[in-house]
């Protein structure tokens, strides 16, 4: 074997995107290509009276423009893509995104006509020319008002705004919270942002009259499933529909939402058109057109005897699901289901209720609610440890599940429709790790007492996680020895640069003892791989890995198998290495896997019965639950006093993700995260009107962390292997994005020393204007 799997090997994907030669949707270009662009709804909440579109049709180099009406039997909601798991007593109101308004806009920016024409430019042009009558309601966005008796409805049929409510508990909390020495309970809020990928959504479509085929490259997490749902929206075959995501510039989730109303007008209209259409969405329609993520309110408590120890915790909160709710509940039940964290938590009552409101769609942003339950039990435990006079530290140590509790059954269902489970963990060590690492001590004895005497703000904050990662349902993948001694890998799943085609060739090298280098990876392409679910949920490593694993042990065999016949000898008696096979003790009597690719696809001569030709396997993989990672984050922060900017001096991440397959990229992976976990603490939030109008809808005014933000990291790991698939691998695609908040929230009440003020820092995200305005009692 060439020991591939756990080097930290450069990227295989990376010269071709360095030297500009990789291709994402909008390099598609084809004769005869035509463009759209899409008329939006100026209001967040109006009724659609009529719309005129032929001034619009009758300008030069306009094509045709839709409205809903024109659509025909085509127009309807679109699917729900995550039912609802079975929780007892739930109330889930379905109402999924339409193509286009037929009766009310719910939500600034939702599409009402579109225009194809030669060009871009024109398309816009002729938008202008469209002329439609609304008539303006009233918009709802704040969850509570939304709630109200007599509030504007969203969907009018349901004569409420409530999206879902769900209640999950276990054990009594009512009598956890008599007997406990301390109840803390505090109000928490984690607001609105945008994902901001630098290649915002992206559509092309084509079809060909001669094959009877329907081509679409398209900007998805899921390209398999994008296949399907067209297939069946157009009255195709699956077969007569292809779909590629190429090279894709940032998913994050976002782009895991499927069935957007351009991705299915833009096949349609090329089908309709007999010319392929390209729609590539401008930053401005990024802001109102692409999911946004993370709004709700929480209402939360904890119950802890004298010494600390949770005896347990109730939430009630509100979550932000925007005008549809296509994605069903998969947010606030990873919220529900996270907040439990590293803990043993004997009673948890929760109860979350769903809320419509007229504004974006939301649905997961890397951390996908997780990073909301996090957030509300370690600002639960600092304030507790406040009160009790505890160590912060210390009452996460006297709380952590021990090891030899795994695996430890959580008793609420997650949102795979299973009980939540932890297969395997060991918190303390992470802690230990991260608390040494980041100088917790000298920092809290000496650094901290110093500084203050010298005026300056220095805080430093230790917070834990848990993630849940590699859910089901599964993946597959088909390995191939080509004759060349090549061999090809291709699976289900898209990549938006998490390195695929590097990681999943560590696990095929290993077994088939070739250099990563001569392992090519084709991910998100229907016609190469034709079953598969998506990138999402920090799942690719453990379900595409697993499946590729053991295709790669399959075709392990058949290289012996071959080989063995070949040199006559027992399969036991050889060694695959470097592309060849050769007979133990015997380097130079070796065969390449080309020429033993040859021996297996004969072209003349008799078979034996049974045999299958080729070296190739096609295997998959479900995992019986999903695989939990964990870590600690640590931050130590400088605030200006005056400004009240802060500066990150110096950030620690230490991770469990189990058995580790590339450290470099997992690195990558991290400090990614971070980096958008700092953005979601105190840069990235989304500002509205009382209309539903949204204020901060450019580059110019929604802030990004820089370069000068995001700190260097220092990564460290433990490892404790996960049972429930073949590598003992965990997810680690959100890790860095998920403890933040809550880390930012503890670092800064540090460094100002707002807790002997009476000052706690309860909601995400902040500026340095809002610092302001609680640090002096707003």
């Amino acid at each position: 074997m060439t020991h591939a799997f756990g080097k930290p090997l450069t990227r295989n994907e990376d010269p071709r995107l360095l030297r500009g030669e990789a291709l994402f949707v909008d390099d598609v270009e084809l004769p005869g290509l035509l463009h759209v662009a899409f008329l939006r709804s100026p209001h967040a909440h109006a009724r659609l009276v009529s719309v005129d579109l032929g001034a619009a049709r009758a300008r030069r180099g306009v094509i045709a423009a839709y409205a809903a009406e024109d659509l025909g039997d085509y127009w309807k909601p679109g699917p729900l893509l995550v039912p609802p798991p079975p929780v007892p007593g739930m109330v889930f109101h379905q109402c999924c995104q339409v193509p286009l308004v037929k009766d009310k806009a719910r939500h600034v920016g939702e599409p009402v006509a579109m225009v194809v024409a030669e060009s871009r430019y024109i398309a816009e042009d002729a938008l202008a020319d469209i002329v439609v009558e609304w008539e303006v309601l009233d918009a709802v966005g704040d969850l509570e008002a939304a709630l109200q008796p007599g509030s504007p409805l969203v969907h009018d049929h349901l004569g409420v705004n409530v999206a879902a409510r769900v209640h999950q508990h276990r054990g009594d909390y009512a009598a956890a919270a008599k007997a406990a020495a301390l109840v803390v309970k505090r109000r928490f809020t984690y607001d609105r942002g945008a994902s901001i990928p630098m290649e915002t959504r992206g559509v092309v479509a084509q079809w060909d009259p001669r094959a009877d085929r329907l081509t679409v490259w398209d900007t998805t997490q899921a390209p398999v499933v994008i296949r399907n749902g067209l297939a069946a929206m157009l009255g195709l075959s699956e077969r007569q529909v292809r779909v590629v995501a190429p090279n894709i510039g940032g998913g994050f989730g976002p782009k895991m939402m499927m069935f957007y109303p351009e991705e299915v007008l833009v096949p349609w209209a090329a089908m309709r058109l007999g010319r392929p259409v390209k729609w590539v969405e401008d930053r401005l329609e990024h802001f109102f057109a692409t999911t946004h993520e993370r709004s709700q309110i929480h209402d939360a408590e904890i119950a802890l005897d004298a010494e600390g120890r949770i005896l347990g915790v109730k939430d009630v909160f509100l979550h932000d699901n925007g005008a549809y709710d296509p994605y069903g509940l998969t947010l606030p039940l990873n919220s529900q289901c996270t907040l439990l964290g590293c803990y043993v938590v004997p009673a948890y009552d929760s109860v979350f209720t769903a809320v419509f409101t007229n504004r974006t769609l939301v649905t997961p942003y890397r951390g996908a609610g997780r990073q909301h339950g996090v957030f509300v039990m370690e600002r639960l435990l600092d304030i507790a440890a406040r009160e009790l006079g505890l160590d912060r530290n210390e009452i996460r140590r006297r709380n952590f599940i021990p090891p030899d509790a795994f695996p430890y059954d959580q008793g609420v269902i997650y949102q795979d429709f299973s009980r939540l489970s932890y297969d395997s963990g060991n918190y303390a060590p992470i802690l230990e790790k991260a608390l040494d690492a980041i100088g917790y001590d000298r920092f809290v004895q000496e650094t901290q007492p110093k500084a203050r005497a010298e005026g300056r703000a220095l805080g430093i904050g230790v917070v834990c996680y848990v993630e849940g990662t590699g859910i089901g349902p599964y993946e597959g993948a088909k390995i191939q020895v080509q004759g060349s001694g090549k061999v090809s890998l291709a699976t289900g799943i898209g990549s938006q640069g998490q390195g695929h085609a590097t990681a999943f060739a560590q696990v095929v090298a290993e077994q088939l003892g070739v250099d990563i280098r001569d392992v090519e990876v084709t991910t998100g392409d229907t016609d190469q791989f034709y079953w598969g679910v998506g990138t999402f949920a920090s799942r690719g490593a453990v379900v595409a890995g697993s499946a590729t694993h053991e295709a790669a042990k399959v075709v392990r065999q058949k290289i012996l198998k071959t080989a063995a016949r070949h040199f006559e000898c027992a399969e036991e008696d050889l060694v695959l290495a470097d592309g060849k096979v050769h007979v133990v003790g015997v380097p130079d009597h070796s065969i390449t896997l080309g020429a033993l690719a040859g021996l297996a696809n004969p072209m003349r001569g008799a078979v034996t019965p049974g045999t299958e030709p080729g070296l190739e396997a096609t295997s998959y993989f479900g995992p019986a639950g999903g695989a939990t990672a964990s870590g600690a984050h640590a931050m130590i922060v400088e605030v200006d006093p005056l400004t009240l900017r802060p500066t990150i001096l110096d950030y620690v991440v230490v991770h469990d993700c189990g058995t580790v397959i590339n450290p470099l990229i997992l690195a990558g992976q991290i400090q990614g995260g971070v980096a958008q976990g700092i953005g979601n603490a105190f840069f990235e939030q989304l500002h509205w009107d009382e209309q539903g109008q949204l204020m901060n809808a450019s580059l110019a005014d929604y802030l990004l962390p820089t370069a000068l933000d995001v700190p260097r990291m220092r990564l460290d790991h433990t490892v404790t292997p996960s049972p429930l698939n073949p590598l003992g691998v965990k997810g680690a695609g959100e890790a860095g994005a998920i403890p933040v908040g809550a880390l930012f929230a503890q670092a800064l009440e540090d460094a100002l020393n707002l807790p002997e003020k009476g000052i706690e820092i309860l909601e995400m995200p902040l500026s340095p204007s809002r610092l302001w305005e609680i640090s002096n009692g707003g």
